[in-house]
């Protein structure tokens, strides 16, 4: 019996809250949810006028800011997570009246658009219904969400969108990295060589004729075999850097914060090896950051925290990097910031970005990373016991 007490005592806590949220629920929900209907399916009905243009991306976005307060509200009350369903809008989306009609038909296009209008029907007649009864509430929040929930179908396609979002992204990557690296040898080291190879023809006429003018161009050969030499390097460096091959990811960028002008305090807790790919994706993206907060941030001091990490999600490389630079960095307008997200999507990683005008500025990356040998790496949660 003395078991039973807390357990009724949870149930009747649950039910004095049902009995107020119930009844505010329903007097803010009916209201708004009539009204955003009506103003949604007007402004849908003048869009063959022209007026539906300009006033559909209003109506669904009260749609939108009202579907996702009630997602909050639904998770802060029952605990029920009720993840965003739309489809992003793309970077370069025009403005103007070309940008509207773009707006508008995205957003007609978007499934979630159609579940959200079918939802605020529902939310007018069965939600105000469930959330008058107290005891009907926790109906109520699995109704929300098993309507403004995106369905399999749309994580499915989702997830094809995206895909084909990173293939043409490593495709573009993988031809401007080409490009790059012809241009680097014609312009480099196959120019050193051709001159090389015309001094020796030279030579070979001079040997004998003019002995010391001969040793000056040999002379001359060796120096530009030595500068070839050195530039082929630096462009294997730029393709895949030696120490990565050689010593891992957490000697590589110990290297790569060595090398940087400004002071950068490293705190790398890896161990073992990751497949090679990932490992570059992370080397380089972490180059980038470090450069940008040198060139563009005016930062004095930079921090940079790399570790391994089990999370919901599985085994991720989480790096993050901090300066005390003026801040003001957006992903919008930062190419170089664009380069990275899109070189980290290709492995499913993702970039989060907070930097407030006058600094400082964060950037955390995560990148899905299985280790090739599970023994030697250690998780932050093993670092934690």
């Amino acid at each position: 019996m003395a078991e039973d007490r807390p357990r009724a005592t949870v149930q009747t806590h649950e039910l004095m809250l049902a009995l107020v949220r119930g009844p505010a629920l329903a007097l803010v929900s009916l209201p708004l949810s009539i009204v955003l209907f009506v103003l949604s399916v007007v402004a849908i009905v003048l869009i063959p006028v022209g007026v539906g243009v300009v006033t559909t991306p209003l109506a669904q976005g009260g749609v939108r800011a009202y579907a996702n307060r009630r997602r909050k509200l639904v998770e802060r009350w029952s605990g029920l997570a009720v993840p965003e369903p739309y489809r992003p809008f793309p970077l370069d989306l025009r403005k103007g009246i070309v940008g509207q009609v773009e707006r508008c038909t995205l957003l007609l296009k978007d499934p979630a658009t159609w579940r959200d209008m079918a939802w605020l029907p529902t939310d007018m007649t069965a939600g105000f219904t469930t959330a008058l009864l107290p005891p009907m509430l926790p109906l109520n929040h699995r109704l929300t969400k098993a309507m403004l929930e995106p369905t399999r179908e749309m994580l499915l396609a989702r997830r094809v969108e995206q895909l084909y979002e990173t293939r043409h992204d490593a495709v573009d990557s993988s031809a401007a990295e080409l490009r790059r690296i012809e241009r680097d040898l014609h312009d480099g080291a196959q120019a050193r060589l051709v001159a090389m190879g015309m001094s020796l023809g030279a030579i070979e006429a001079l040997v004998e004729r003019d002995p010391a003018r001969a040793k000056q161009m040999i002379a001359q050969a060796r120096e530009n075999s030595a500068e070839a030499l050195t530039e082929l390097r630096d462009l294997v460096r730029g393709i895949h850097p030696p120490v990565l091959a050689e010593r891992g990811l957490p000697d590589a960028l110990r290297a790569l914060a060595l090398r940087m002008q400004m002071p950068v305090a490293e705190d790398i807790e890896l161990a073992g090896r990751f497949e090679e790919p990932v490992e570059s994706a992370v080397y380089f993206a972490v180059s980038e950051l470090l450069t940008n907060a040198a060139k563009h941030a005016a930062a004095t001091r930079v921090w940079l925290d790399v570790l391994y990490a089990e999370t919901a999600s599985g085994p991720m490389i989480r790096v993050t990097v901090t300066d005390d630079g003026k801040g003001g960095a957006s992903l919008e307008k930062g190419t170089g910031m664009q380069g990275v997200q899109r070189r980290l999507a290709q492995f499913d990683g993702v970039l989060a970005l907070n930097s407030p005008e006058g600094g400082p500025t964060m950037v955390t990356l995560e990148v899905p990373a299985v280790p090739l040998d599970p023994s030697q790496v250690v998780s932050s949660a093993d670092r934690a016991d």
